[in-house]
């Protein structure tokens, strides 16, 4: 046995690496070892050759597994020392930087919009995206023939046979929320109503899913001066510069008399510039409420008058940030928003700027 012991612990002092370590735990202790095989001879033994045999087997192999055990420790430090030596790190140096989130286009400028309409004494009035076509179209004096009520340009909502209520859409603009509006708070009033709609239109300046802002103002003195106070007050914060708008008389059901806004503006080299310049660019629709919307939302239209408006608030975005297809908002790789410096929210108001 001392021959054994002086063997392997010799063997094991000399082991270069933990394959050979390996080898030699197998050669001694394994299953078919030198000293696993001793030990099956003690069977053959008498009692009393057992009782000194025995111990000393036992205590060898436990000797051995030690001496394996503590030449393995001293590879594996000898193994992370070297690997120290030759992947030097500097833990002195400052961390990488984390990149921090973004906010949308979209959502920036939606805030920026009830932020700017809020200085102005607009509360904010929200509604279902789906609602009955009497709110999305009868309610808002627009005709059974008209060209938006056709499926081409408007999604309905699928009914089962035998279901007898109102045909539902997707609203298509968020002018059902102020009928509703009317309808539970009555005149006077001042809201903004912004949100998604949805039409079947998909282009480089349309999107099956957009968002728009709409405002109603009713009162008992409202003209169509208060509507270019108030716009030209909302282009001035939004942009960051004076904007003047034009109004041109053009025809919706929802309004009478009824105008599309333009903002001045310059086109220089595929630029548009706000704010300067002798161009136009048209960006919304307006003018007084229609008496026969007045009626469907419960007010008296010989009593109260007012004004509307709606503006798309992806088109602003883009016009503001110099995004070029609307597209890009919903179906591209949002890096591109750090291109636009989106790194966090900017809300102007008719007081201060940005």
């Amino acid at each position: 046995m001392d021959e054994l012991k002086s063997k392997y612990l010799d063997l094991i002092g000399s082991a270069a690496d933990e394959a050979r370590l390996e080898d030699i735990r197998v050669a001694a202790v394994g299953k078919r070892g030198e000293i696993s095989l001793q030990m099956r001879e003690l069977g053959k033994m008498t009692p009393e050759e057992r009782q000194v045999a025995g111990p000393a087997l036992n205590a060898l192999k436990d000797e051995i597994n030690s001496a394996l055990a503590a030449k393995k420790a001293a590879l594996g430090d000898a193994a992370l020392d070297e690997r120290l030596r030759s992947e030097w790190l500097d833990v002195t140096l400052p961390a990488r930087d984390r990149r921090v989130g973004t906010i949308h286009p979209v959502s920036q400028v939606w805030e920026e919009c009830t932020t700017i309409f809020a200085d102005m004494g607009f509360a904010v009035a929200e509604g279902p995206q789906i609602d009955s076509d009497w709110y999305n179209f009868d309610a808002l004096n627009i005709p059974g023939h008209h060209p938006a009520r056709a499926e081409m340009d408007t999604f309905y909502m699928h009914r089962a046979e035998g279901d007898n209520r109102p045909p539902h859409v997707l609203r298509t603009h968020t002018s059902p929320v102020q009928i509703r509006h009317m309808e539970k708070h009555g005149a006077p009033t001042r809201i903004i109503c912004p949100g998604r709609v949805y039409r079947a239109d998909y282009d480089q300046t349309h999107t099956p899913m957009f968002h728009q802002v709409e405002g109603l103002a009713i009162d008992k003195d409202i003209s169509m001066a208060n509507l270019k106070w108030v716009l030209e007050e909302f282009f001035t914060a939004y942009f960051g510069t004076s904007v003047k708008t034009r109004f041109r008389a053009s025809h919706f059901p929802f309004t009478e008399p009824s105008a599309e806004v333009d903002i001045q503006c310059s086109f220089e080299g595929g630029t548009v510039k706000v704010g300067e310049g002798d161009d136009w660019l048209e960006v919304l629709g307006s003018g007084m409420v229609h008496p026969k919307v007045l009626q469907a939302g419960g007010i008296d239209p010989a009593e109260w008058q007012g004004f509307a408006f709606g503006m798309g608030i992806d088109r602003i975005a883009m016009l503001k940030y110099g995004i070029p297809d609307l597209r890009a908002f919903f179906d591209s790789d949002l890096r591109w928003l750090r291109h636009y410096g989106f790194a966090g929210l900017q809300v102007p108001t008719i007081r201060g700027g940005v």
